[in-house]
């Protein structure tokens, strides 16, 4: 299975929003900025992240992104459906009903062993990422960030949000 890296981008971006203070918004080009991203495809990001309900902007001074809901509600399989649609990643086409010994559709009452197999594993990936909210995320991050890179992060805050 292969994520689009807008998934990354998108889990990122977001919490960056989920350490903003209450009504406070950062536009789309302070987000590129801050993870030295190309901010036309960052906008496209989070142009999904909005028609998915995880993010919302406004304009004019102040204006931006910022989280629908608490980070707490907001969980990792939020995300990547948000940025990489709800199908599902195995597509079984039946092949083994085709060839010198294919047979009719009605002598096979199940999806083959592959495909049923293929689902429980993404089923088990989907069950996983449900449970990891993006307060997780966010929690995980200030633990694993270096205390220099932490201190420039506090700065940045600091001067964008003046």
């Amino acid at each position: 299975m292969r994520l689009n890296e807008g998934v990354e981008w998108a889990v990122h971006s977001c919490s960056l929003m989920a350490s903003l203070p209450e009504g406070m918004a950062l536009p789309a080009r302070k987000i590129a900025e801050y993870f030295d991203l190309p901010e036309a495809y960052l906008a496209k990001i989070m142009q999904q992240l909005s028609v998915s309900q995880i993010v919302t902007s406004r304009r004019g001074p102040g204006g931006g992104y910022r989280l629908t809901k608490s980070p707490d509600e907001i969980s990792l399989l939020d995300i990547v459906v948000a940025i990489d649609g709800n199908e599902q990643c195995f597509q079984c086409t039946e092949i083994r009903r085709r060839g010198p010994t294919a047979s009719t559709d009605a002598i096979y009452n199940l999806p083959c062993g592959i495909a049923r197999s293929m689902w429980k594993a993404e089923q088990a990936w989907r069950n996983e990422l449900s449970k990891v909210s993006l307060r997780d995320i966010q929690m995980m991050g200030f633990q694993e960030t270096p205390k220099p890179q932490l201190e420039k992060a506090v700065e940045w805050f600091k001067e964008t949000l003046s």
